[in-house]
């Protein structure tokens, strides 16, 4: 991790970068989401082997095995070197740091639990943020010091 930082990641508010960036998100959500879904079956099989070496200990994590699927797959996918989950490389979105500094695992990790907390509570009100401010930042993206761009605008 190189803590170097980039300071061409928040172009300013009236720039290309931001345009469609909402419904990108949201498309994005679904392609990560399929992802994950397909990513925990193969996750499951291998607890299921894991249980049986550990005589059942390791069966407790079942009720929990989609939400650790998804911590590792946004946490590595958005805290490499993409900058982004395969489902916002499909629709051409990367997030950036407002700091410049590089998004690592654990920044990724806080910014899904963020997002799953204030998803549970303030459902479907969660987009409404973005549609208010100026980079079409949603709540948990202010929390993080984050930004979410298209690409091919940068």
């Amino acid at each position: 991790m190189s803590l170097e930082r980039d300071m061409s990641y928040a172009p300013n508010a009236g720039s290309p970068a931001y345009s469609g960036v909402l419904s990108r998100r949201v498309l994005a959500f679904l392609v990560d989401y399929l992802i994950i879904a397909i990513l925990w079956v193969p996750a499951a099989v291998l607890l299921f082997f894991v249980g049986i070496a550990t005589l059942g200990l390791a069966f407790f994590l079942y009720p929990v095995l989609y939400f650790i699927v998804a911590v590792f797959y946004f946490g590595f996918t958005m805290g490499g070197i993409s900058q982004a989950s395969l489902g916002m490389r499909s629709m051409g979105l990367r997030i950036v740091r407002t700091d410049g500094l590089r998004m690592d695992f654990l920044t990724a990790a806080v910014h899904l639990a963020l997002f799953w907390l204030f998803n549970s509570v303030l459902t479907p009100l969660v987009l409404l943020v973005g549609l208010f401010t100026d980079r079409k930042r949603l709540l948990h993206d202010f929390l993080v010091g984050a930004v979410v761009v298209r690409e091919e605008a940068m």
